[in-house]
């Protein structure tokens, strides 16, 4: 799979299972096990190019501290004999440099994936990985914006000062994230072809799951309006949103152009584009939405996972109550 297309789908480049190998500090034979596992990752798990820099930054942390703890760098028989003060050891020297709970767990979870790797295959078992627990995540729910908030944030978005079809772009993307609920992967990963869109998207979400989402005709003219006001003459395979240099526009150019108007807006720093998301699914439960289709429409695996958004409607019936009924506060 060439790192190119490995990145088409989001805007982020994952590197090639060579060049993952490569990168990390570890012995021969460990280096050729982890290929493989990332590989596997790469070519049967589909994972996407995002998980896998986030696998790859994960381990190759776990490899320079073993390389720092055991004198040198580990082969596969170091790993086998690796106890559970080791593993505690690891994670005490993240947590020391900064690293939350939520993080902590992700960078578990990656490693306990490679060990589980081994162990199927039958190379390397380890007993002290399945006994350690995985740090303790605080409970939270979404924090999704206001109606009013959000449709601020998008016209405020069209109205930026600089080159008009920047604004466009800007305007167009939160408005897909807001009216079609998509990750912001999701929304950076279409094409040009895909314009003008039609009354329903088809997404590739997390897992290259595939599906349908209807589109608002507001979420279609905002497009329009970006494609219109784009210099480029941009192909049906290239990139639909695109950077000041005609390529596929980066996720981290979104953040900060929401940073900034959400600075403008005086609106809180919980307000990111996956927030956008959030709003999407707890307006639509807010007007009478079902759970299910929520969930088709998020493209979540399970129905777990949507039902957080019930708690923030419960959250928000509760601030109603305490603040219209005649007996609320006696």
């Amino acid at each position: 799979m060439a790192r190119a297309s490995a990145g088409s789908l989001t805007g982020v480049l994952a590197p090639t299972p060579d060049e993952a190998a490569a990168s990390i500090a570890a012995a021969s034979d460990l280096r050729l096990e982890f290929r493989s596992w990332y590989s596997h990752l790469m070519a049967e798990r589909r994972a996407s190019p995002a998980t896998l820099v986030n696998y790859l930054r994960d381990l190759t942390r776990f490899f320079e501290f073993l390389t720092d703890h055991l004198g040198g760098p580990a082969d596969l028989d170091a790993l086998r004999k690796l106890q559970l003060r080791d593993f505690r050891a690891f994670l005490t020297l993240r947590r020391n440099e900064g690293l939350q709970s939520r993080s902590l767990a992700r960078a578990l979870s990656s490693i306990r994936s490679f060990f589980r790797f081994l162990d199927r295959a039958g190379i390397v078992s380890n007993a002290a990985i399945t006994a350690l627990r995985s740090p303790k995540i605080p409970h939270a729910i979404p924090k999704p914006l206001t109606p009013d908030a959000a449709l601020n944030l998008i016209d405020e978005a069209n109205a930026r000062e600089g080159a008009p079809w920047i604004a466009a772009r800007n305007a167009a993307i939160l408005t897909l994230l807001y009216g079609c609920g998509l990750r912001i992967a999701e929304a950076l990963s279409l094409n040009r072809g895909e314009a003008p869109l039609r009354d329903t998207l088809r997404v590739i979400g997390k897992g290259r799951k595939e599906r349908m989402v209807p589109v608002l005709a507001v979420a279609r003219e905002a497009v329009d309006e970006y494609v219109r006001l784009c210099p480029f003459g941009l192909t049906p395979d290239d990139p639909l949103f695109v950077g000041a240099r005609g390529k596929r526009v980066d996720q981290r150019i979104v953040r900060e152009a929401v940073i900034q108007l959400r600075r403008k807006l005086g609106l809180a720093d919980t307000v990111t584009p996956h927030a956008l998301r959030h709003s999407f699914a707890t307006h639509l439960l807010a007007g009478g939405g079902d759970l299910r289709t929520i969930q088709e429409l998020l493209g979540h695996a399970s129905l777990s996972t949507t039902q957080m958004y019930t708690e923030v409607d419960s959250q928000r019936l509760l601030e109603v109550y305490d603040k219209a009924h005649p007996r609320a506060g006696h």
